[in-house]
């Protein structure tokens, strides 16, 4: 769509200039009409103008003069020029000025519109053509950043490579550092984090002091070193993001750039041992000891607690155990260790009463990964829960079978005698109780039926045979009381809706 601006301190021949170019075959957007060049150049200035037909003679500022002016100023506007003076001197400084054509006054319909219709296709020609070099560029880029990306988390390279980007953007990697960014919450809405981010890195650094090589699943930025760190973080705050960033060292050249990428990383993931510290440097971690032990017998204190109705010594022990000045001591392999150490005994707590529990469950696999959280804070929060939901879970289990010592035994031998011939007469015998009358005890308790019970005994001993053993399938089936592979088959494709092959299969994947 055009936007035509018409120029003449004549209003009849501006009024004429505009009932005719409605009449002409183009996509007109706007009309802007203007009585002098004064006036002319500020409508040019407010708006988007393609083509302005300006008379050469006018007052204040003339045709000629505003082409000069636009020109200066690095407007981006083709001329028609219209004048009633046939002298060749105007017209050779209008076509020296960029002039696309200089038509005689009275105007003919038909020169005006072939001008315009010439002018416009130009316009068209050149847009299209600006378009394809920006791709083209911008696909170049992009292509770059990609090597870089690949290089940066340890693809191979050649020297020649190396040089190529390196002069590409000398003075960067003469002396850069590498940032880590991830994104606590950011208090504009609809704004695209990642880019609000990039863009006020640009705005500290500037374009050659800036270079992006990864939008997640954090942003990694390759920057000026020579800018001081303080004034980076200044700037991501006046922008109103709340965002981690982990910074390393000053780094010379780019053959650096694998090892700063592990030393980020590193700083980002030791950046959760300090959860009131939003900028993370190598200084925070250079003088941790690297030599621990893990605290088992205050975990196995609190572990101690487990089964009883007294919450707040397991919410004091989880305090003192994952305090952060103990943390703090040590890199954050200490703290990975803690935590899987304290899931494991949780694990061995649940083993005991999953039979009872019913359809209550735990998730302790959404504890197995620190770094799937937020902050260290939030990630205590979520062991405290889990840990106080089998506190109660446990309590309630002890609760329930404290003064049932005839059942108690029954599950005792079952889970003994898992691997032999077992029906429920055996058992009821086993415990010197009726058989309708353990059935019903047993029913009421267990919240399943002896035969399902028992399936599901066996098949969690199978699924750790599966998982843990290299025995056939029809060993295992032996093994954990079935008489035939055929029948042990079909109990655990019913439970499990897979065959024990590829449970196999699929708990060996997970485990790689």
């Amino acid at each position: 769509m055009i936007n035509i601006l018409i120029v003449d301190d004549q209003k009849h021949i501006r009024d004429g200039l505009q009932a005719m170019l409605h009449q002409f075959p183009l996509e007109l957007n706007n009309i802007y009409c203007a009585a002098s060049g004064i006036e002319a150049l500020g409508l040019l200035r407010q708006h988007c103008i393609h083509i302005v037909i300006t008379d050469i003679m006018m007052p204040d500022m003339d045709g000629l003069a505003l082409m000069a002016q636009t020109k200066e100023e690095y407007m981006d506007v083709e001329y028609l020029i219209i004048s009633g003076y046939r002298d060749f001197t105007y017209a050779q400084k209008a076509i020296g000025l960029g002039a696309k054509g200089y038509l005689l006054k009275p105007l003919k319909r038909e020169d005006l519109q072939n001008s315009l219709e010439h002018v416009w296709q130009e316009i068209q020609t050149r847009q299209a053509l600006t378009h394809k070099i920006q791709r083209v560029s911008r696909i170049a880029q992009e292509t770059d950043r990609k090597e870089l990306r690949m290089f940066m988390q340890g693809a191979l390279s050649d020297d020649a490579w190396i040089l190529q980007i390196e002069e590409q953007n000398d003075a960067l990697w003469r002396n850069y550092r590498l940032t880590l960014l991830r994104e606590v919450c950011i208090n504009q809405p609809g704004a695209s984090s990642a880019h609000s981010m990039e863009a006020i890195a640009y705005r500290v650094f500037g374009r050659q002091g800036c270079i992006c090589l990864q939008h997640r699943p954090y942003l990694i930025l390759a920057v000026d070193a020579s800018i001081d760190p303080s004034v980076w973080t200044a700037a991501l705050k006046e922008g109103k993001i709340d965002a981690i960033t982990a910074m390393t060292n000053p780094m010379q050249g780019l053959k650096e750039l694998p090892d700063s990428y592990t030393q980020v990383l590193e700083l980002y993931r030791h950046s959760y041992l300090f959860p009131d510290q939003y900028s993370i440097f190598p200084a925070h971690i250079e003088h941790m000891e690297q030599q621990w032990q893990l605290p088992y017998e205050d975990l196995y204190t609190l572990f101690q607690s487990i089964g009883t109705d007294n919450s707040g010594t397991i919410t004091q022990g989880i305090s003192a155990i994952f305090h952060k000045k103990v943390l703090q001591r040590y890199p954050i392999r200490y703290t990975q260790q803690l935590c899987a150490a304290t899931v494991q005994m949780m694990e061995e707590y649940e083993r005991v009463i999953r039979p009872y529990m019913g359809e209550e469950v735990l998730d302790l696999e959404s504890l197995r990964n620190l770094f799937d959280y937020q902050g260290m804070r939030d990630y205590i929060q979520a062991l405290q829960k889990q840990l106080l939901r089998l506190n109660q879970l446990y309590y309630d289990y002890k609760c329930s079978y404290r003064n049932s010592q005839d059942l108690n035994e029954a599950i005792r031998f079952i889970h003994e005698s898992y691997h032999k011939p077992l029906d429920l007469a055996m058992v009821s015998n086993h415990v010197s109780l009726n058989y309708a009358y353990f059935s019903n005890l047993f029913k009421k308790n267990i919240g399943k039926g002896f035969a399902e019970y028992l399936r599901d005994v066996r098949l969690d001993k199978a699924r750790k045979l599966l998982a843990e053993t290299d025995h056939k399938i029809v060993e295992v089936a032996a093994m954990v009381g079935y008489e035939s592979y055929k029948s042990f088959t079909r109990a655990f494709r019913l439970v499990m809706q897979i065959q024990p092959t590829e449970y196999r299969q699929m708990m060996r994947q997970k485990a790689d």
